[in-house]
């Protein structure tokens, strides 16, 4: 899936405390807040000429949301010396009703008493490929297996979430042979 950091669906999805833990994590320092705390200011100072500057939103249903993130993306990537989207997809801990395509790795056992069970796959999310659990039951979990035995390409849409640094496709709702 090719991602730009200008699609405001995924820059809305980036929460303001994710962003705020990595700021501390990296040494940028809040010297203040704005607006009735709708925002914080945070600064860098690299080495005696340069510092950075990040107007943090605080709040997602700010209309200037996404442009905000953008910006703080752009500032990022200077100071890290890192693309947009693989910074990106550090900040991303939730994204509704995506669609992934890949394949099948892993195919856990069937649960005994109904034909369902968990299964991995590795899709390209946000340009670098990661492995996503999900659940599966039915014709879905058959199908996997398919997938998984014949080597085919999967589409799967569902809830993406990020627990622990891995990523889980919950409330799956289509899954497909390609």
């Amino acid at each position: 899936m090719k991602v730009t950091t200008k699609d405001s669906q995924i820059l809305k999805s980036v929460s303001p405390d994710v962003l705020q833990a990595h700021l501390q994590a990296t040494g940028w320092h809040e010297t203040g807040r704005i607006y009735d705390d709708a925002g914080s200011i945070w600064r860098l100072k690299k080495d005696a000429a340069t510092e950075y500057e990040i107007l943090l939103p605080l709040q997602r249903d700010l209309g200037d949301y996404a442009e905000r993130i953008n910006d703080i993306l752009k500032t990022l990537s200077v100071v890290e010396n890192r693309d947009h989207v693989d910074i990106l997809s550090e900040f991303i801990t939730n994204y509704p009703n995506i669609t992934v395509q890949g394949v099948v790795t892993q195919i856990a056992t069937p649960q005994t008493d109904t034909l369902s069970g968990e299964i991995t796959l590795l899709c390209a999310v946000f340009d670098k490929l990661q492995e996503i659990q999900t659940d599966l039951a039915d014709h879905d979990y058959i199908l996997a297996i398919k997938a998984y035995q014949e080597r085919l390409p999967i589409s799967c849409t569902g809830d993406l979430v990020k627990e622990d640094n891995h990523f889980i496709l919950k409330n799956t709702r289509v899954f497909a042979n390609q």
